[in-house]
């Protein structure tokens, strides 16, 4: 077992790392920029090329801190539902959240084609599909919140998230064979996910809730330790566990909600960071976990984004194409040499 002197260390290679990853992701892309010019143009001092300014300030720094803001925030939401429902296949999506968003933004553009062309244009606006993604998201966290009133198993609350997820799935469905060929094109361009798309105004709403969200789980690290001894121990030594049940469905479903609605849906980083993390560093403890999770998901979405834009090219992969192909083989490499799965 390591010790805590360990676990500092681990930590500051982590923020290491993390740096390392940040300068090569805002330093490759399709224009190419000399890296002394990003260092001036990040400390403030006079850039050659103005243009060279605009694209590190406007694209590729808030691209890169919305990378970071969704493989922290997956990662954690991960780590909570595997933790809440002790089952190593749990992500942030098995509520049901993340396909609310996904059938609230299939209604707006696949809908659209039903609304004519004016007012179709005009629902189609920078911030509809964001707009239109929460309201499907709290539709969802609606139910699960009254479902947790109503049923106190936690394996029913997952299997009501999974049936929201294939009601979800089937009226995107019939919606899709309704709708003409290029508002289908539209709607599967966003569901690849996108870290590109969002402003200085809208990156700070989302680092707001995503802060907000992190900040709620910091009084909860006794509880959701106990609960992976399961409900019975954590009860007899105290917890309340409807109340860290409901924070952890809160937080989870806030999460995964804002992130789904700014960057799409996000495939494999919320299943696979909490195990790579737990590999890594051999422990189970949540004190250890939270951090480290949150920046072992936030390197290893740096490092998809800067793969997905192909750096001096002109093409840009699509970035949940990128999450599963980079990430999955790192993670059954790890699990071949450790042979082991810990909750």
């Amino acid at each position: 077992m390591a010790t805590k002197k360990t676990y500092k260390y681990s930590a500051a290679v982590l923020l290491f790392l993390l740096l390392a990853t940040w300068l090569i992701n805002i330093n490759l892309g399709s224009v190419s920029i000399p890296f002394k010019e990003i260092i001036n143009i990040i400390t403030g001092t006079t850039a050659e090329n103005e243009n060279w300014k605009y694209i590190i300030l406007n694209y590729r720094i808030p691209k890169s801190i919305t990378a970071i803001l969704v493989g922290s925030g997956l990662g954690i939401s991960g780590l909570l539902m595997q933790t809440l429902f002790r089952n190593p296949l749990a992500g942030p999506f098995v509520l049901g959240i993340s396909s609310g968003a996904s059938l609230g933004v299939a209604i707006l553009i696949l809908g659209s084609g039903f609304l004519g062309t004016y007012l179709g244009g005009f629902l189609l606006s920078n911030w509809s599909v964001t707009v239109a993604a929460s309201l499907g998201s709290f539709m969802v966290l609606s139910v699960v919140l009254i479902a947790i009133k109503k049923i106190r198993n936690t394996m029913s609350i997952l299997i009501i998230g999974l049936m929201f997820g294939s009601i979800s799935a089937a009226i995107i469905n019939v919606l899709s064979y309704f709708s003409s060929a290029e508002l289908l094109q539209q709607f599967i361009f966003w569901s690849f996910g996108s870290l590109g798309n969002l402003t200085w105004n809208e990156l700070i709403i989302f680092a707001s809730i995503i802060s907000i969200s992190i900040l709620l789980l910091l009084g909860s690290i006794k509880p959701l330790n106990g609960l992976l001894l399961g409900e019975n121990y954590a009860i007899s030594m105290g917890i309340n566990l409807k109340k860290t049940r409901n924070l952890v469905l809160i937080v989870t479903s806030l999460m995964t909600g804002v992130i789904t609605a700014f960057s799409g849906p996000i495939a494999f980083i919320g299943l696979a960071v909490p195990h790579l993390t737990k590999l890594l560093f051999d422990t189970s403890d949540h004190k250890i976990l939270i951090p480290t999770v949150a920046l072992t998901g936030a390197i290893l979405m740096l490092i998809c984004d800067t793969i997905a834009q192909v750096p001096n090219s002109e093409y840009t992969l699509p970035i949940n194409a990128i999450t599963s192909l980079f990430g999955a083989p790192i993670v059954i490499w790890l699990l071949i040499r450790k042979q082991k799965l810990t909750m």
